[in-house]
C-alpha cells in the first residue's frame, strides 16, 4: 500500500478524533470559544478546508510509526491528536508573538478576534493537547499513558524555549552558527522526535527502537528547517508558494544568513548597515552565494538528510506502513534544495 492510501485512512479518523476533543468545548456560554479553536483547526469560517487545516503532518507520523513499530494505530489516535492540538497552540502564539496578519491564507486567530481573545484560544489548545494524551488510558497501559503525558508536558517546554531564542536574537548582533541549532532544535524538530517517539511509545516497542525513532524525528525536523532556510533564499517560488524575497527583508537569521555574517563580508557589511529592500534581494542573495552560504546550508541539509534517513533504518520500520513512513520521510526530506 503507498503513502496515499495511508494518508485517506488515517486523516478521516485523525480529524474525527480531533473535533471529539474540541467538541468538549462547545457548551453553554462558550460557543464562542469553540467557534474561535473550529477557525484554528481550518473546519470553519471563510476558506476553510484542507488548505487551512494543514497537512497534519505531525500526526500522520505518529500513526505510521506506530504502525510501522508493529503498533495498532487506532490506539494511537489520542496521541496523533495531542500533537497536532500542541502544533496548533503555538502556531496561534507565534501569530501574535510575530504580528503576523496571515496564517495558511487566512487572516490569523487574533487579526480577527484580538490579541487577549487569541491567546487565551491558544491556552485552550494548550490544555486540550494534554487532556487528549491521557485519553490514551482507554487503549494503552497506566504506564505508557504516564510517559506520554511527560514526553508532552516535556516537548511544550522545548517549544516555548525554542521560541524565546527565536525572539531574544531578533535584537543580537552577535549570533553565530552554533547559537542556531538550540532554537530550531526546540521550534522545528522537538515536536517532531516526539510524534515518532509518541508512535513507538505507544506501540509498545523497546528503548533502543524508540530512541531510534526520536532521533528520526528529531533529525527530520533539523534537515527540513535547513532546506527550509535555503528554499527561502533560493528556492522557486512556484515551488515553493513562498517569496524567496522575505527572508531576507524580514531579517531572518536562518542559517545562511548567520554563515554569511561570520565571513564578516560584503554581505555580512550590508546586513548591518540597515533593513534590505526587496529590489537588493537578488544581488545580497547572489553575494551570500558567493561567500559560500549556499553551498554550506545545502550541505547541511544533506548532511542532517543523511542522518534522519539512517536513524529511520535503524528503527527498522516494518510492513506497508513501513514503506509508507520512508516514503513520507523522503518527500519531506527530499524537496528541491
Amino acid at each position: 500500500m503507498t503513502l496515499q492510501h495511508y494518508i485517506d485512512e488515517y486523516l478521516p479518523a485523525i480529524e474525527t478524533e480531533l473535533q471529539h476533543i474540541i467538541g468538549t468545548t462547545k457548551t453553554e456560554h462558550y460557543h464562542g470559544l469553540h467557534e474561535m479553536l473550529a477557525y484554528a483547526m481550518g473546519w470553519k469560517g471563510e476558506g476553510a478546508g484542507p488548505r487551512a487545516r494543514g497537512k497534519r503532518v505531525r500526526p500522520l507520523l505518529v500513526l505510521l510509526t506506530n504502525a510501522s513499530a508493529g503498533g495498532s494505530w487506532e490506539k494511537a489516535l489520542p496521541a496523533a491528536a495531542a500533537v497536532e492540538l500542541v502544533h496548533n497552540f503555538s502556531l496561534i502564539h507565534d501569530d501574535i508573538e510575530d504580528n503576523s496578519p496571515l496564517r495558511r491564507g487566512r487572516p490569523t486567530v487574533w487579526k480577527l478576534w484580538g490579541i487577549a481573545q487569541a491567546i487565551n484560544t491558544g491556552d485552550t489548545m494548550f490544555t486540550l493537547a494534554q487532556q487528549a494524551v491521557t485519553l490514551l488510558k482507554a487503549t494503552t497501559t497506566p504506564t505508557i499513558t504516564l510517559e506520554a503525558t511527560q514526553l508532552i508536558q516535556q516537548t511544550c517546554l522545548h517549544l516555548t524555549q525554542g521560541q524565546f531564542l527565536d525572539i531574544s536574537y531578533e535584537d543580537r548582533a552577535d549570533l553565530v552558527i552554533e547559537d542556531y541549532w538550540p532554537m530550531v532544535r526546540g521550534k522545528t524538530a522537538a515536536l517532531l522526535a516526539t510524534s515518532t517517539e509518541l508512535g513507538a511509545l505507544v506501540a509498545n516497542v523497546d528503548s533502543e527502537t524508540r530512541n531510534a525513532y526520536h532521533n528520526f524525528g528529531c533529525n527530520l525536523g533539523l534537515a527540513f528547517q535547513a532546506q527550509d532556510d535555503y528554499l527561502g533564499i533560493w528556492g522557486d517560488t512556484e515551488i515553493t508558494g513562498k517569496s524567496v524575497a522575505s527572508d531576507l527583508v524580514e531579517c531572518k537569521k536562518s542559517l545562511p544568513v548567520l554563515y554569511g555574517l561570520g565571513k564578516n563580508g560584503a554581505f555580512a557589511e550590508r546586513w548591518r548597515s540597515g533593513p534590505i529592500t526587496q529590489e537588493e534581494v537578488p544581488e545580497i542573495a547572489h553575494q551570500l552565494e558567493l561567500e559560500g552560504g549556499r553551498a554550506f546550508t545545502k550541505s547541511e541539509a544533506e548532511r542532517l538528510t543523511a542522518r534522519a534517513l539512517q536513524d529511520l533504518e535503524d528503527a527498522d520500520p516494518q510492513g506497508d506502513a513501513g514503506d509508507a513512513l520512508s516514503e513520507l520521510a523522503n518527500k519531506l526530506l527530499k524537496r528541491d534544495v
